[in-house]
This record gives structure tokens, C-alpha cells and sequence, in this order.
């Protein structure tokens, strides 16, 4: 079974990491190719690109400028630990054993504008490149173009490996456009999370994310290989809706107000 998940635009790469344990992403060489094409833009038109300050488009800039290969743990750091935000606070890595870390890269994935498909213990540079941002590149005119079949062939070698044909979508809407569900080998299940407010049960979307998150950790902590089985899932008080759910989509329910 693998799982899915959006990246974040927060980055923490001041914290040492938890551990020295790391891996290379699958797709160096086309992260090598958008960060050429990336590096002759200035602060000003990634300003513009992405719908950020000025302020942000120098920052991006310079990261842009700054990234090299090889990745190792001087210049470079774990995605999983590089990442924040709510989906990764949901997650709380720092709760994970070693034993939960390997368990994670071997069975969660990060979608990446720039990295394409990442493994937890995957190294990365510090970067902002959404995969919904409409970046004329060589191969296409937006990210989706360019990434083509590449992370969908990707996800199911890696679940061939696995012997599954389970997915746990739990990544945002952009990010999961990036993959072609008709051309996966595979079952999609996506989870989706409803809080209860103003008198009716409704997506939410910062307790969602962090939702996707909370439920990522429960696969991975309780070494979850048959998708039935997160229908236990009951953290924050989320509970499993059969009523509300349908084949594929699985609803979960939180009656509190928030």
C-alpha cells in the first residue's frame, strides 16, 4: 500500500534532523532540468510566476541560484523533516521511531512541483514551486505537462514492488492532478475529513490538512497494509462515516465545534 501527500511551503532546514538516515530522489535529473530553465528568471517574474512578494521571489531566487548536486547532509535535508505546515504537524514526525521512519519511506510518498515524487527520507533543497504554478518549461506549457506519465509509472512500479494495489490519496487537489488514476494499477482510496459547524458537517480546510496528516501517521504507526482496516482511524475524535461515504471516497466525521 502506498500513501500519498501533498509538500509544504514551509521549510525547516535550520533544525538538525532526527536522524542521518537518507536517501536520493528518483528524479534528480528532471528536478536538474526545471531548475536550469528556473535560474534565468529573476526575483521579479517569479514574483509573478507564483503570486508572491517581492520578498519571496528573491528568497526563491537565490535557492534557485544556490541548488546543487550531489545532495548530501551538509547541503541538503530529509523531506519529511524539511517540511512543515499542517499536513506535517498532523504527522508529527518527531513522535517516530526509527523503525516508523523506515516503515514511512518505504510506504509513503510526497508529490513535488520540482521533485516530482519523493520518499520520506528522500534529501531535498530548499525550493517553492507548487505543481498547480503555470511554468512554461521545455517539455509543456505548466508542470503538469511536464511531469507527463512520469510519477503515475512511478507509483505503480513501486506498488508492483509491493505487491499492492492499494493508494491512500491524501493529497490536496492540486497535487494529486500530477497522477493519472486511469493508467494506475491500482485502487484509490481517498479519505476525506468534516468538522462540524454552524449546524452541518463541512470540510474545513486547515483541520483537513492536518487531518491527512494525523492519518498518514496511523497508517504508518500502526503498519497499516489493508485499506479496511483505517476505517478504525479515530484520532482528534474523527470517526469513520459509512452513511456519508461512498466506494471509494471515505468519510470521516468530527462533531465538535470549531
Amino acid at each position: 500500500m502506498l500513501l500519498l501527500i501533498s509538500p509544504a511551503k514551509t521549510l525547516d532546514f535550520a533544525t538538525p534532523p532526527l536522524t542521518q538516515q537518507h536517501s536520493q530522489a528518483d528524479f534528480l535529473a528532471e528536478s536538474s532540468q526545471l531548475i536550469e530553465q528556473l535560474k534565468v528568471l529573476s526575483p521579479s517574474d517569479l514574483s509573478s510566476l507564483m503570486g508572491i512578494s517581492e520578498k519571496l521571489g528573491t528568497l526563491n531566487s537565490n535557492r534557485f541560484l544556490q541548488w546543487r548536486l550531489p545532495f548530501d547532509l551538509e547541503n541538503s535535508k530529509q523531506a519529511l523533516l524539511a517540511f512543515k505546515g499542517d499536513v506535517y504537524e498532523g504527522i508529527d514526525v518527531s513522535s517516530f521511531s526509527s523503525e516508523d521512519l523506515n516503515w514511512a519511506n518505504q510506504h509513503l510518498r510526497i508529490l513535488s512541483g520540482l521533485y516530482g515524487l519523493l520518499r520520506p527520507l528522500d534529501l531535498i533543497q530548499a525550493y517553492r514551486l507548487e505543481m498547480g504554478t503555470r511554468f512554461s518549461n521545455l517539455t509543456g506549457k505548466n508542470l503538469y505537462e511536464f511531469w507527463g506519465n512520469k510519477i503515475t509509472d512511478r507509483i505503480n512500479q513501486q506498488l508492483l514492488e509491493q505487491q499492492s494495489n492499494s493508494l491512500i490519496n491524501l493529497a490536496s487537489n492540486e497535487y494529486f492532478k500530477s497522477v493519472k488514476p486511469k493508467l494506475l494499477n491500482a485502487e484509490i482510496i481517498t479519505p476525506v475529513f468534516k468538522d462540524w459547524k454552524n449546524d452541518k458537517y463541512k470540510i474545513i480546510s486547515f483541520y483537513a490538512k492536518k487531518a491527512r496528516g494525523m492519518m498518514s501517521a496511523y497508517i504508518i504507526k500502526n503498519r497499516i497494509q489493508d485499506p479496511e482496516k483505517i476505517k478504525q482511524f479515530d484520532s482528534a475524535g474523527y470517526a469513520f462515516s459509512a452513511e456519508q461515504s461512498s466506494n471509494n471516497n471515505w468519510v470521516f466525521l468530527r462533531k465538535q465545534d470549531v
